[in-house]
């Protein structure tokens, strides 16, 4: 017999009405036909899941931070260059006045 396979997309909505507790988890297994122990392994799933994924917002945050952080430095830099370029370019030409 082959094992039925629920998206994470539907698990997550079952789950959703568990925390709801609206319905027990006796009607939750007849309405959806799954076993209840399969709906608590989901429910603690999602418990101890849900944590990390403040964790993986919060790195997302730091690393999109540090590259606009080494951005905003390269392009600082860059205007470095090329004001030390347009100077050099102005006393070669005899443009540049004291």
């Amino acid at each position: 017999m082959k094992r039925k396979r629920y998206s994470p997309e539907f698990k997550a909505q079952v789950v959703l009405e568990i925390l709801k507790e609206e319905k027990s988890l006796t009607e939750l297994s007849s309405e959806y036909g799954i076993h209840v122990n399969q709906l608590r392994k989901w429910k603690t799933q999602f418990l101890e899941q849900m944590p990390q994924l403040f964790q993986k917002q919060n790195k997302d945050q730091e690393k999109m931070k540090a590259d606009y952080e080494e951005q905003i430095e390269n392009l600082y830099a860059e205007v470095g260059r090329l004001t030390t370029q347009l100077s050099w370019l102005k006393k070669k030409s005899g443009i540049y006045h004291n």
